[in-house]
C-alpha cells in the first residue's frame, strides 16, 4: 500500500512539472469590462473571445431561447458592417469563428492569423456597442434557429433527450428548460423584447475579454481600451436565479415516447456545482463508467452482456448544483427495465468497492491528457481564462485545477457514488418508440 501511494505521488509531482504554465496580464476598464491576456508566440496567430454571463438560466420562463437566440442574431451586424458581412471578414482574412450558448453563459470567438488582431477586436466591439436589431434580422434568425431545433432536435432519433433529461431533474429552476428554447415563445416575442434583452445582458460590465495567442501585452491592452473603452456601462437589472432546486426525495420513474427505433434507459442523478470538491470526485467516477471501450459500462453491458448499443455517462458541470446521467439504448430484444437493472449492479459497485490502484492511475493519466489539449490550443485557452473567471472568480484556475483533480482519492470516489448516485434520489427515464396508429 505504501509502494503504491508512493507511485502516485511521484507520479503526480512528474504530471505538474509537465504542464506548461499560462502567464496571463489581467484588468478591467472603468466600464466593467473584464480583459485577460495571454501572449504565445509559437504560432503565429491569435483568438479572440468574448463571454457574456447570460445564458437559458437568466430567461423569461415564457421567452426560453433568447440567450441561444442572441448567438445567431450577433453575426447580423452593425450600422459598420452590413448583414452576412460579418462571416466574410472573418473568413476572408484567413481566420474561423464560431459561438455557442449553455445554461450560464454565451461565448463568441475568432481565430485569425496575429496580424488581423484588430479586425477581432473591432468585430466585437461592433457588436457589443451597437447591434443591429431590426425586423429583417430577427424574422431571419427565428426561421433559422426552427429549422436548427427541428434538424438537430426534434427530427434526430434521441433528439429531445435533453430536454426530457432536464424537464423531469428540475421542478423550479431555469435548469428546468434548454438554452434551444421553445418555437412558441420565440414566434411570440417582439422586437422591442429582444432590443431590452441585447441592452440588458450583452454589456460590458457582463462579459470578459480573453485573448490568447501571439499578441504584445502592452500594444494590445491599448488596443482593446481603443475599442472598448468608450462602450457604455450597463445600467439594467440582471436576472440572477437563485433558486434552490428541492432535493428528490425518492426514485421518479417514468416513460416518454419519440422519434425511435430502439429503446433507450436514462437514469439521471443530481450533483454539486462545478468547482466543488465533490464535483471533481464526480468527474472522475464519469470517466471510470464510460471513457473507453474498457470503461466499467461499456465492458460490463455492452460487451459483456450485450445488452448495450452504446452507453455512456455523463457529468454535466453547471454555474448551480447540475446533474450527472447515464443513457443507454438497448439492443435488439432487450427488455428496458432488464437494462435498467444491470446499469444499476455496475452503479451498486461503485458504491461498494474501492477502485483498483490501476484504474485511479489511468483516471488521473486521463485528467492530465484534458489539461494538455487545453493547454495546446489557444481558442480552449481563451475560453478556459474566461470561464475560470466568471465561475470562479480566478483565472489562475487554469494552472491549479488540476490540482483538485489529483488530490481526489479513490476512496472520495466511493463516497460520492454513495453520496449522489441513489437510487431511491434519482429519475429513470424509459425513452421508447411512438405507438404506431392500431398499436395498443
Amino acid at each position: 500500500m505504501k509502494k503504491a501511494l508512493f507511485s502516485i505521488l511521484i507520479a503526480t509531482s512528474v504530471i505538474l512539472a509537465q504542464m506548461p504554465k499560462i502567464e496571463f496580464t489581467e484588468f478591467d476598464l472603468p466600464n466593467g469590462l473584464h480583459v485577460i491576456l495571454h501572449e504565445d508566440h509559437s504560432t503565429p496567430i491569435v483568438a479572440i473571445s468574448v463571454l457574456y454571463h447570460v445564458g437559458s438560466k437568466n430567461e423569461d420562463p415564457q421567452r426560453t431561447g433568447f440567450a441561444h437566440f442572441f448567438e445567431h442574431l450577433m453575426f447580423e451586424g452593425s450600422p459598420n458592417i452590413k448583414r452576412g458581412e460579418y462571416f466574410k471578414l472573418v473568413q476572408s482574412n484567413g481566420g474561423t469563428l464560431n459561438a455557442n450558448t449553455t445554461f450560464d453563459r454565451t461565448f463568441y470567438y475568432e481565430v485569425l492569423p496575429s496580424n488581423q488582431l484588430e479586425l477581432g477586436l473591432w468585430l466585437e466591439s461592433e457588436r457589443m456597442l451597437h447591434l443591429k436589431i431590426d425586423s429583417v434580422g430577427v424574422e431571419t434568425q427565428r426561421k433559422v434557429i426552427k429549422e436548427e431545433k427541428k434538424q438537430r432536435f426534434d427530427n434526430q432519433p434521441y433528439g429531445k433527450l435533453l430536454e426530457e433529461v432536464f424537464k423531469h431533474a428540475y421542478k423550479v429552476h431555469p435548469y428546468r428548460w434548454t438554452p434551444i428554447g421553445s418555437d412558441q415563445y420565440i414566434d411570440k416575442a417582439k422586437l422591442s423584447e429582444f432590443i431590452d434583452f441585447y441592452k440588458t445582458y450583452y454589456v460590458p460590465n457582463n462579459a470578459v475579454l480573453s485573448i490568447s495567442g501571439d499578441i504584445d501585452i502592452a500594444k494590445t491592452k491599448e488596443l482593446v481600451k481603443k475599442y472598448f473603452g468608450d462602450i457604455p456601462r450597463g445600467t439594467r437589472k440582471m436576472n440572477r436565479p437563485n433558486v434552490v432546486e428541492p432535493p428528490i426525495e425518492k426514485e421518479i420513474v417514468d416513460t416518454v415516447y419519440g422519434n425511435v427505433q430502439l429503446p433507450a434507459v436514462i437514469q439521471v442523478y443530481r450533483i454539486p456545482a462545478e468547482g466543488t470538491k465533490d464535483f471533481y470526485a464526480m468527474e472522475m467516477l464519469s470517466n471510470l463508467f464510460s471513457d473507453g471501450e474498457s470503461s466499467w459500462l461499456n465492458k460490463e453491458i455492452k460487451d459483456k452482456k450485450q445488452e448495450a448499443l452504446y452507453i455512456g455517462s455523463y457529468n454535466f458541470p453547471l454555474e448551480d448544483p447540475g446533474i450527472f446521467f447515464v443513457f443507454a439504448i438497448a439492443n435488439i430484444g432487450v427488455a428496458p427495465a432488464k437494462l435498467n437493472v444491470d446499469m444499476d449492479s455496475v452503479i451498486a459497485k461503485a458504491r461498494n468497492e474501492l477502485i483498483s490502484e490501476k484504474e485511479f492511475e489511468k483516471l488521473r493519466n486521463k485528467i492530465e491528457s484534458q489539461f494538455a489539449e487545453t493547454a495546446s490550443s489557444q481558442r480552449a485557452i481563451a475560453e478556459a481564462l474566461a470561464n475560470y473567471y466568471v465561475y470562479y472568480g480566478d483565472a489562475n484556475l487554469i494552472n491549479t485545477e488540476i490540482n483538485r483533480y489529483l488530490n481526489v482519492t479513490r476512496e472520495e470516489i466511493q463516497k460520492a457514488a454513495q453520496k449522489y448516485l441513489s437510487p431511491e434520489h434519482r429519475v429513470v427515464l424509459y425513452y421508447l418508440p411512438k405507438k404506431k396508429e392500431g398499436d395498443k
